[in-house]
Formats: C-alpha cells, sequence, structure tokens
C-alpha cells in the first residue's frame, strides 16, 4: 500500500490546524465583537458574510491559475496576506473599516487554503484518498470546533486585542511550516485558457453549499443563542470538537471502504437530527445532546463530499476541482451568516436553527437525486476504461 504519512503531508496537515484555528478563532468572536462595537444583529451577518463572498469571488481564479503554475507561490503570498489582516484588526475602529478588513481578509483565505488543499491532494495516494482527506479534513474540522472555544475562552479571560495577536501568531507557524513540504506539481503543458469552473462538479457543490448554510449558522449564532438560554457556548463547541476527533478518520476509511455514497446521506441525517434537537433546546443537556450529533454528522460527510469531489474531476483539473468544494462552502457560510442574522432578528433563534435544518435537508435530496447518478456514471466510466 502507497504511503500516506509522508513528512510533507504531515507538515501540510498541522500547519493547516493552526491556519484554521486562527480564522475559526475569531468567527465566534466577531459577532459579540461587532455588537461591542455598536453594531446590531443584521451587521453581524453583513460583516461574517463579506468575508465569505469575497471568497467566492476570488477562488475560482486561483483554482484556475494553480494548475498552470503550481502551489507553493500562492501558499505563501495568501499566507503572508493573511498574517497582515490579522495584525490589522488590532486597529479596527468602526464597522465600515471592518467591512473593508474582511474583504480583504477574505481574499488571503481564498488564495491560501485553495493553495493549500490542492497541495495536500497531490500528495495523497489515490487508492487512500479516502482516508487521506479525512486525516486532513480532520485538521480544518478540529480547528472549526476547537477554534471558536479558545476563542471565546480568550475574550472571557483576557481581551480582544490578546485574541487577535494569538491568531497572529498561529498564522505565522502556519507558513514556517509549509517551507518544509515538498509539493509535487505538473505543470500543464498545452497553452489552452486557464479554466475558472468544472461543470460536472455543479451538483456536487450545490449539495456541499446547502450544507453550510447551516454550519454558518452554527458558527454565527450558537454564541448568541446559549447566552441567550445561560449556557457556555464553550461546551458546545468542545463537546463538537471530541465527536469529530473520533469520527472523522472512521469515516475517511469507511469511504474508501464502501465509497462515499454510503457515507454522505446517513452522516446528512444525522446532521438533520442534530439542527432540530438544537431548535428544541433550552437547556444544557439539549446543547450537548446537538453539539455530539452535530460532530458525528457533519463530521463524517464534509471529508466524504471533498473525496467524491476529487474523484469526479480530472486529474488535471485538481485546484479547479477544490475551489469549487471550497467556493460552495465560502458561500454557503457567507450566505448563511447574512441570511440567518435576519431570521434571527425578525423571528427567534430556534427558528433559525430549524431553518437551518430544512438546508441540510435540500442538500441531501440533491445529493441523491442528482449528485449519486453523476458519481454512478463516472465510476462506470472509469471501470469500462481500466
Amino acid at each position: 500500500m502507497e504511503r500516506l504519512w509522508t513528512k510533507s503531508f504531515i507538515l501540510m496537515t498541522v500547519g493547516t490546524l493552526f491556519l484554521f484555528n486562527a480564522f475559526y478563532m475569531l468567527y465566534p468572536t466577531l459577532p459579540l465583537f461587532i455588537k461591542q462595537i455598536g453594531g446590531n444583529e443584521a451587521q453581524v451577518g453583513m460583516s461574517m458574510g463579506a468575508f465569505m463572498l469575497t471568497s467566492v469571488m476570488v477562488r475560482p481564479i486561483v483554482g484556475g491559475l494553480l494548475d498552470r503554475y503550481g502551489r507553493r507561490s500562492f501558499i505563501v503570498c495568501g499566507l503572508l496576506l493573511f498574517i497582515l489582516a490579522m495584525y490589522l484588526y488590532n486597529w479596527i475602529g468602526g464597522i465600515t473599516v471592518l467591512m473593508g478588513l474582511r474583504i480583504l481578509h477574505g481574499i488571503s483565505w481564498a488564495v491560501s487554503t485553495t493553495a493549500i488543499s490542492t497541495a495536500v491532494t497531490d500528495m495523497i495516494p489515490s487508492a487512500r484518498r479516502g482516508e487521506g482527506m479525512g486525516w486532513f479534513s480532520t485538521s480544518m474540522t478540529l480547528a472549526m470546533a476547537f477554534g471558536p472555544m479558545v476563542g471565546i475562552w480568550v475574550i472571557q479571560g483576557l481581551s480582544y486585542q490578546t485574541l487577535f495577536l494569538f491568531a497572529l501568531v498561529l498564522s505565522v507557524v502556519a507558513l514556517l511550516l509549509t517551507f518544509g513540504a515538498k509539493m509535487p506539481f505538473r505543470p500543464q503543458t498545452s497553452a489552452r485558457r486557464i479554466e475558472l469552473f468544472e461543470k460536472s462538479l455543479l451538483p456536487i457543490s450545490a449539495s456541499v453549499f446547502f450544507m453550510f448554510i447551516a454550519y454558518g449558522g452554527i458558527t454565527t449564532f450558537v454564541p448568541l443563542f446559549t447566552e441567550s438560554i445561560h449556557v457556555n457556548s464553550g461546551v458546545f463547541f468542545l463537546a463538537f470538537a471530541a465527536t469529530l476527533a473520533l469520527s472523522r478518520p472512521l469515516s475517511g476509511k469507511l469511504s474508501d471502504r464502501y465509497g462515499e455514497m454510503l457515507v454522505i446521506v446517513p452522516a446528512l441525517v444525522i446532521t438533520i437530527l442534530a439542527l432540530v434537537c438544537l431548535s428544541l433546546s433550552t437547556g444544557l443537556f439539549g446543547v450537548l445532546t446537538s453539539a455530539v450529533l452535530y460532530g458525528i454528522g457533519f463530521g463524517s460527510a464534509h471529508p466524504a463530499f471533498q473525496s467524491a469531489t476529487i474523484r469526479l474531476a480530472r486529474p488535471d483539473r485538481k485546484g479547479v476541482a477544490n475551489a469549487s468544494l471550497a467556493t460552495a462552502t465560502d458561500l454557503g457560510i457567507g450566505l448563511g451568516a447574512i441570511l440567518l442574522g435576519w431570521v434571527s432578528q425578525y423571528t427567534s433563534y430556534s427558528f433559525l436553527f430549524a431553518v437551518s435544518a430544512v438546508t441540510v435537508v435540500i442538500s441531501m435530496l440533491v445529493f441523491i437525486f442528482i449528485v449519486k447518478r453523476s458519481m454512478k456514471t463516472k465510476l462506470r466510466f472509469t471501470s469500462i476504461d481500466g
């Protein structure tokens, strides 16, 4: 069996863990920061969404360039810009300036994360793609869980300035780790135009998009919701993180053995149950139960979606494939933060999480009736060619 745990794979996976922690430390704390400087819930959604929508516009361009010019230069430039953005948060004085910085930060996020994901895809043996993406994705989604929890603890015990400084240091460490990784890359030899989009990935991107609308609601509004029912939001993210750590590697191996199709649908069902549970929660027990279910469901679905995306893409279009997946992710989180911000302002947090559950139902329906057909067709042609 081909080797998965190379030095380069380990360095990039650990570096991604540091980078994503730096980012997700800000995700639940910025809404509280925005409220502190005079913003309302609609402005919270706009500020969070501006970041992701900027990423959506930049990622397709970066994906095409990666397939033409390689990975390393984009990783370095993206991380340097990301570090600069983290430093500038200490100088925020109002909502307008914050919006501008969120746009700059969104550009850096799109460049660095698209390039990193594509570089890691190159390092993973095709026979162990599900397992490899499962472990790599664990670094990202553990950060999605631990980052918010650490961020909340920092602002509760110290200050927002300390939070931004801590995130800056983590970003610098991520950059340093990438320098030790070898990045295999075979440039396109043809002079054809740079491709920015892969039509065959539209159905799976749509399914990912609807799943991440709910995630945008979770990360943005769980801190505000738990505060309203007198529960520490760190408890939710801690339970979420612990469940992710257990479910991610197992779901990756299941994808390799039985296929992504048999992992994604049950995972989405569990995700829906988690959101319904959260919408009905009135205390600690409900919050913990929903966190565990969400960790299992979301934690299993995400790497399976990543593996399926690479499987559907052409071998020379990995950059575009990763950009398509990341674009769907960012667009879902960004629009989720904006739209669900309006929902919470005019209804309630319970209704917000119920709406989030509906978006995951849509994700599941798109996958069952459209994506599975594409995957079966791809597997059939692959077996014929083989």
